[in-house]
């Protein structure tokens, strides 16, 4: 229970500096409520008062304060309408803004983990619940409960020395709170697992629909239709459950409501009649019973959506509040421009405690010098170019950046000097300009169009309508493996770091644009350290020192030349993978 109160103040505490806002929104409740209380008693004095003494002056009098209640209740209804709608959606503007920024600077070992759906699911509905309850749910929640209370207290007033008559009328109304109580609870599992299968729905679509290819590749457009109508109905199940027990319950609810009156006029109008209790007061009490007609049967909603807003707040808090395994020190020393000398001291890596993937490993790279790492699938490449830029930390060892341990230095000062081109490269929904300007933004068109010739795109580029400002669709899908990769190359070079990583980044090209690139990169990647990941063997050749990994330990270092004479595993490497692409270049 402790840690449910402390979600909630730390949910509320999302209201505090909004504090002006916060006071019209409640205060124009308070006195919403006020007026609406009010209007019964008003009817009262204007039915005993004035229509009961024939006294014409005093009835306009009452109506025109009925009329002037109504304005000012009104008044006070938008001022907590709005303001409580304001609150909403302001609170879930910051909240949105937090786990945002809270997922984007997570680590990568938080990623490695998480799934995108769920990821998605807690930005969108699970905000969702906690912003209603927020705004507008605490609002209408706390005015219901003081409704609740004014109006049980005005039945009892009113009824007098008649107190029998008030608890006769309550009777209705308490069934009718647990009904409602009950059809809240019911309506909200109903409709979450409703949501879940929409979740299902949605799934379905969007991998049917990002692997369109595929299916149509082997026609199977009948089969995925067939599993997508299967949901479908399912979801169309469920809505009608949740139909099925809004009909069944909503009329009942009103029901309650029709035997509380009937139970005041059958007791109360023969004590009208016999001069026991006043017309007035009798229709007060009508009047009153009827103003907790909706507020009642909302109790359930408010209830339920308070618990479920605990619970999905929770769900947003604990991404917010996930440890960072990548910690920075308290005064890290700066480092405006590097000058690319990399060293890894007996580095070990693993990604758990019992999966060690590094094990070891020393070797020094000086500026400008060009490093490819080979071998196996699993041998560890990646992830020795992903402790560079502090993706991870080393369990043990230290990686060095011009002799500075790179943990006493600011992640984004490191990550300043570091460009990459991943193997599987990623673009945005944006331009090409645009994709390639990523890494620096403030680079003019003309430096956009140097960097992609550098890397041989500017030529494809042009060949679009449209140009660099061709749109290069979701994920990049409107270009070819072969283009994605030479526009990731060309944002990488704009970008203009001391240390470039390409984690396999021609495997995506044919030969001949292979080398077209090897020889820009030939020369933009003067005086700068490259880390390059690859199974080309020009890539190979050119490299300055070959790192071969093998269970992520460095088993064979060197040149082309003189691994191929050592015999290891790098020549069965060059034999099985490698030797038809020499060749292969021979012919040509």
């Amino acid at each position: 229970m402790p840690k449910k109160l402390n979600t909630y103040r730390r949910l509320f505490a999302y209201l505090r500096p909004y504090r002006s806002q916060l006071i019209i929104a409640y205060g124009g409740m308070i006195a919403a409520v006020v007026f609406q209380l009010a209007i019964p008693q008003l009817i009262k004095t204007a039915i005993d008062d004035a229509l009961a003494q024939g006294a014409l002056r005093g009835l306009l009098w009452s109506s025109g304060l009925i009329v002037g209640a109504a304005t000012l209740r009104a008044l006070a209804t938008f001022c907590r309408l709005y303001y409580a709608e304001w609150l909403t959606h302001r609170v879930s503007y910051d909240l949105k803004n937090d786990f945002y920024n809270a997922v984007q600077f997570l680590p990568f070992a938080f990623h490695d983990q998480a799934h995108t759906g769920d990821l998605m699911s807690r930005a969108t509905s699970d905000i969702g619940e906690t912003e209603r309850f927020v705004g507008i749910g605490g609002v209408d929640l706390l005015s219901t409960m003081i409704l609740l209370v004014g109006v049980i207290g005005s039945i009892f007033v009113e009824s007098g020395e008649h107190v029998q008559l008030a608890w006769l009328s309550m009777i209705p109304l308490v069934v009718l709170t647990g009904v409602a109580v009950r059809f809240g609870y019911n309506a909200r599992t109903l409709f979450k697992m409703m949501q879940e299968q929409l979740g299902t729905i949605s799934k379905i679509m969007q991998e049917s629909l990002t692997g369109i290819q595929l299916v149509k590749a082997f026609a199977r457009e009948e089969h995925e239709f067939n599993k997508f109508e299967k949901e479908n109905q399912e979801w169309f199940r469920r809505r009608v459950n949740l139909i099925s027990t809004w009909a069944n319950n909503w009329p009942f609810m009103t029901f309650l409501v029709s035997v509380s009156i009937f139970l005041l006029l059958w007791v109360g109008g023969p004590l009208a009649m016999d001069g026991g209790i006043t017309v007035g007061s009798l229709f007060a009490m009508i009047s009153y019973v009827l103003l907790l007609n909706g507020p009642v049967q909302r109790v359930g909603f408010l209830a339920n959506l308070a618990a479920s807003a605990g619970s999905a707040a929770s769900r947003v808090f604990e991404i917010m509040d996930t440890p960072h395994d990548i910690q920075e020190v308290a005064q890290p020393q700066a480092m405006e421009r590097a000058n690319g000398r990399i060293e890894f001291k007996n580095v070990s890596f693993g990604y758990s405690a019992d999966r060690q993937i590094l094990h070891d490993l020393t070797f020094e790279v000086e500026p400008g010098q060009t490093i490819a790492l080979i071998g196996p699938t699993g041998s560890g490449k990646s992830s020795v170019t992903n402790l560079i830029p502090r993706f991870y930390d080393p369990s043990a060892g230290q990686v060095l950046l011009d002799g500075v341990d790179i943990r006493e230095l600011g992640v984004a000062d490191l990550r300043q000097q570091i460009a990459m081109v991943l193997q599987d490269s990623f673009l945005f929904s944006d331009s090409i300009a645009e994709n390639i300007a990523y890494g620096r933004v403030s680079a003019s068109f003309e430096q956009i169009q140097e960097a992609a010739k550098a890397a041989r795109a500017h030529d494809f580029i042009l060949r679009f309508p449209d140009g660099y400002q061709t749109m290069v669709g979701e994920r990049g899908v409107t270009l070819s493996g072969g283009q994605k990769q030479r526009v990731a190359i060309a944002r990488a070079l704009l970008a203009d770091p001391r240390i470039l990583i390409l984690d396999d980044s021609t495997s995506s090209v044919d030969t001949e644009t292979e080398f077209l690139i090897q020889q820009a990169l030939e020369t933009l990647m003067e005086g700068r350290t490259t880390f390059v990941i690859a199974q080309r063997l020009l890539t190979l050749k050119s490299a300055d020192h070959i790192l071969v990994l093998d269970h992520g330990r460095i088993v064979e270092r060197g040149t082309h030349d003189e691994l191929l004479a050592n015999h290891g595993l790098y020549r069965e490497i060059y034999d099985l993978q490698l030797k038809d692409q020499e060749e292969l270049s021979t012919i040509h």
